[in-house]
């Protein structure tokens, strides 16, 4: 079974190991460790390659993709593992694509902080790289009276978070510029935009490997140990992953002892944090899973909305929504569909997120 693993196991080693002379010895270790310790039949047992790296970015969607670029740009030796064929193949390609202005949030909150600047920066990124983005607006409305003091917390919530140029408007005026749209009162915000996310993808990736850092994909980190004060991450190829049968032990055909380790693993982070042996449970945020699907209009002429349309948050989300991407299409979503959980396998592959 392993000597079938090794060939493929080669070929994504010498993704990386040949993009910089750094990686040429780790890629020579890992490969005649695995061959040596392959060379009978009767071997049942074998040692795990080990390798010391800088640091290591667990999932290359847009938050790894962007963690990974920043250490980069500090002069870091980055190694992003993603267990999908290439970046951004989960939630960061299933979304509104919204640009938020960060009005829900708490006050002083690390969300409400984090957006408020985000925002900025990102409109800031978009700019200077040419990647396609557009500052629309939104509209929150109330669709009945009973919604109205709701609105109205809202409002002042995001004007104690700092997000400028919000506007309470009638119902009236806010259908004026939303013909097809009906509400009693509804909460403008110019602020708030979108943006191709999968050219800004791209666009992070190609600073950070500009900037020395090194992607390989079809890999996944199936849990991890601590040894002192040192994580070592255990690595198998995808493929092997796909094949397990959930019971058996799965043996690591790689162990990576990083300096600094980042889980931005998506919605497989908690699962895959509780699977570092030694690591605190109490440090381990709980997970709360849900499902969303979004509807795509179709059979119109011409884009009926030229705003995001977002209802009074409810339990879960903000609602289902109105978006438009940059080419006009409309999209209404998501629904909220709250699950239990996800199996071992899922939670290695972080493939719940394609449900819809």
């Amino acid at each position: 079974m392993l000597k079938q693993t090794i060939q493929p196991f080669r070929i994504n080693l010498n993704r990386f190991a040949s993009s910089s002379s750094k990686w040429k010895h780790f890629y020579d270790n890992c490969v005649r460790t695995i061959t040596s310790n392959t060379s009978t039949e009767s071997t049942t047992s074998y040692t795990v390659p080990k390798e010391k790296v800088e640091c290591i970015v667990i999932g290359a969607g847009v938050v790894g993709i962007a963690v990974a670029r920043a250490l980069a740009l500090k002069g870091r030796d980055v190694l992003v593992i993603e267990s999908a064929p290439t970046f951004g193949t989960c939630t960061s390609s299933r979304n509104s694509e919204v640009i938020h202005a960060g009005i829900y949030y708490p006050h002083n909150s690390f969300k409400a902080l984090f957006c408020v600047r985000g925002r900025e920066m990102l409109y800031e990124y978009c700019s200077k790289h040419n990647i396609p983005q557009k500052q629309i607006g939104k509209l929150i409305v109330a669709t009945r009276s009973s919604e109205i003091p709701k609105l109205n917390d809202i409002i002042n919530r995001g004007i104690q978070n700092g997000v400028d140029s919000l506007r309470m408007m009638d119902g009236a005026e806010a259908m004026k510029m939303e013909p097809e749209l009906q509400c009693v009162k509804a909460i403008l915000s110019p602020l708030s935009g979108i943006v191709d996310s999968h050219s800004l993808m791209l666009s992070l990736v190609g600073e950070a490997e500009n900037h020395g850092a090194t992607f390989t994909y079809n890999s996944t980190v199936t849990g991890g140990h601590l040894e002192g004060n040192q994580i070592c991450l255990h690595i198998s190829e995808t493929k092997s992953i796909k094949e397990w049968n959930g019971t058996s032990i799965l043996r690591p055909e790689l162990v990576l002892m990083p300096k600094l380790v980042v889980n931005s693993a998506g919605l497989s982070a908690p699962i895959l944090a509780k699977r570092f042996t030694g690591l605190q449970s109490r440090v381990i945020p709980p997970a709360y899973y849900a499902r969303g699907c979004y509807f795509t209009l179709s059979n119109t002429k011409a884009t009926p909305f030229r705003h995001l349309i977002y209802p009074i948050p409810e339990d879960g989300g903000l609602g289902v929504h109105v978006t438009i991407d940059l080419n006009g299409q409309v999209k209404f979503g998501p629904d909220v569909e709250w699950i239990d959980g996800v199996d071992d396998t899922s939670s290695f592959l972080n493939n719940k997120c394609r449900s819809c």
